[in-house]
């Protein structure tokens, strides 16, 4: 049976951060979830008994770790890592003390640090009326202290993993530590792969898409620990 594609965006973005991919993958079944970022959390479930293709991007990826929402075949990252924060055993992390600012502020002024962040990320015009503090306030803190590696370890390494050269984000030392021994697809695009380079993510989620399956069964069942 065909797989299905299951996309989870990143920190302060929301289900239609997909839409260019999704067109790039026109032909293909794609669900994009929503985490709520911005006032509206949408997870409809996968069709019974389809293989799931997890896509995470960014922050996504690692909420795809720490949750195991579903039950799936492969797992896909683009910019995305199993641990974000540094810490004793991942020095190529981003240093907590950065992450810590960072919450602080967004307890006093939270839409000046969803824009900040936003422009960063490379987003021409992020304005958006419809932030919701506390689910953008749980993702900050999920960054500077979750850490899936353990997890995926467990799980089996990614099928894919696409990143950035110029990812201002997730540094190339990040990703290469996240993905230690794995090959890693690098495009000098930055951290917005989806929406910088649609076709290319496309091409390399189409190429898993048609050769990956052979019967084999789900890596872990949902609610896996």
């Amino acid at each position: 049976m065909s797989p299905v594609f299951l996309l989870v965006h990143g920190w302060g973005f929301d289900a239609s951060f997909w839409t260019p991919l999704r067109d790039a993958l026109a032909g293909t079944d794609s669900i994009a979830w929503d985490l709520g970022f911005h006032g509206s959390l949408s997870c409809p479930p996968p069709p019974a008994g389809r293989p799931v293709i997890a896509v995470g991007h960014s922050y996504g990826l690692l909420w795809l770790l720490e949750k195991r929402p579903v039950a799936w075949q492969s797992l896909v990252s683009i910019n995305g890592f199993p641990r974000f924060a540094a810490g004793g055993d991942f020095p190529e992390g981003v240093p907590p003390r950065l992450l810590d600012r960072m919450i602080a502020r967004f307890g006093e002024a939270p839409e000046a640090v969803y824009r900040d962040f936003m422009i960063r990320c490379g987003v021409a015009d992020p304005s958006r009326a419809d932030l919701d503090p506390k689910a953008l306030a749980d993702g900050l803190n999920a960054l500077r202290h979750w850490d899936a590696r353990s997890r995926m370890a467990d799980l089996g390494p990614a099928d894919l993993v696409l990143a950035g050269r110029a990812d201002p984000i997730v540094p190339e030392g990040l990703t290469k530590a996240g993905f230690s021994g794995q090959d890693i697809f690098w495009h000098e695009s930055g951290h917005l792969l989806p929406l910088e380079a649609p076709e290319w993510c496309a091409a390399r989620l189409r190429r898993l898409h048609g050769g990956l399956f052979g019967g084999e069964p789900a890596r872990h069942g949902a609610g896996w620990n």
